[in-house]
């Protein structure tokens, strides 16, 4: 039905939408009051004390800090690279009518949606080397994080592809489009754009999985933050200047989220002739 943006949830009501704001006030008041608390047991416990954030100023403290940030972004940036497209082409392979195509999809969504990325990371570490297969630092966390990830992100992609209307596949199909076709050039463009939320949720989780880079001493920003810390001997001050710039990486993200989908809605709709033809017969259909 034209002029009507599909979702995957319900939007609240007017009555539901007050109970958001509600919960919202009340968790944002908790959160101040748990905040303050902190501060004040910080200043008790001398924690607040200038010398002790005095190293934080240094360049070359703040370069240690800065160099692990990215190695973060590196492996994050990876990660992402490889996940996204991958997940999105388990989740077409699991909506194949082809056994042959859709079990292994299924098999392997099911595996590693249900494995946690540090078990994964230990095989990598310690089963796999003594059998031959020792990967780089680096792959040794990646490829367990892309592992996991790619099988959460084929289930973003396989629920926003089931909640398009049904129509837009069968009009493809009725202008002679294939499966791939009709998923390439119909269906895809439709959905990722409602999902882009949702992938940035995904995204946001891939940088946290990398902080489990110091089981492989990978140095990563925590990794690198442990190891700061015992040096200057403020391990507190460190972990919450790690800390602010973990929220800093993740607001400029959610920031440039918001930023393309303005964009998006400035633009035109990108529409190839095929999907207009497919577009037309649908409206014929109803």
């Amino acid at each position: 039905m034209r002029g009507v943006e599909p979702v995957l949830f319900d939007r609240p009501g007017p009555r539901g939408r007050r109970r958001i704001v509600v919960a919202t006030v009340l968790a944002v008041l908790a959160l101040a009051a748990l905040l303050l608390l902190a501060i004040r047991q910080f200043d008790v416990h001398g924690q607040l004390a200038a010398d002790k954030w005095r190293p934080f100023t240094q360049w070359p403290i703040m370069s240690f800090l800065l160099n692990g940030l990215k190695y973060t972004i590196l492996v994050t940036l990876l990660c992402t690279v490889i996940s996204m497209p991958a997940g999105a082409v388990i989740a077409l392979g699991r909506l194949s009518k082809r056994r042959w195509v859709s079990w292994p999809a299924v098999a392997f969504t099911e595996i590693f949606r249900s494995l946690p990325t540090m078990l994964l990371i230990l095989v990598f570490l310690l089963a796999l080397p003594p059998v031959g297969l020792n990967l780089p630092t680096i792959w040794k966390l990646a490829v367990p994080i892309c592992l996991t990830g790619s099988a959460t992100i084929a289930e973003v992609f396989r629920a926003g592809i089931l909640a398009l209307e049904r129509g837009q596949t069968e009009a493809a199909y009725a202008i002679g489009m294939r499966y791939g076709q009709a998923m390439r050039l119909v269906i895809l463009p439709q959905v990722i754009r409602p999902l882009l939320p949702l992938l940035l949720v995904q995204l946001i989780n891939l940088l946290k999985d990398s902080t489990l880079g110091y089981v492989v001493t990978y140095s990563e920003l925590l990794y690198s933050g442990k190891i700061l810390g015992e040096y200057v001997h403020a391990p507190i001050q460190t972990y919450l200047v790690v800390a602010a710039l973990y929220m800093i990486v993740n607001w400029l993200i959610t920031r440039l989220a918001h930023l393309i989908e303005r964009r998006q809605g400035r633009l035109p709709r990108f529409r190839t002739r095929q999907v207009e033809d497919a577009t037309a017969v649908t409206a014929a259909a109803e």
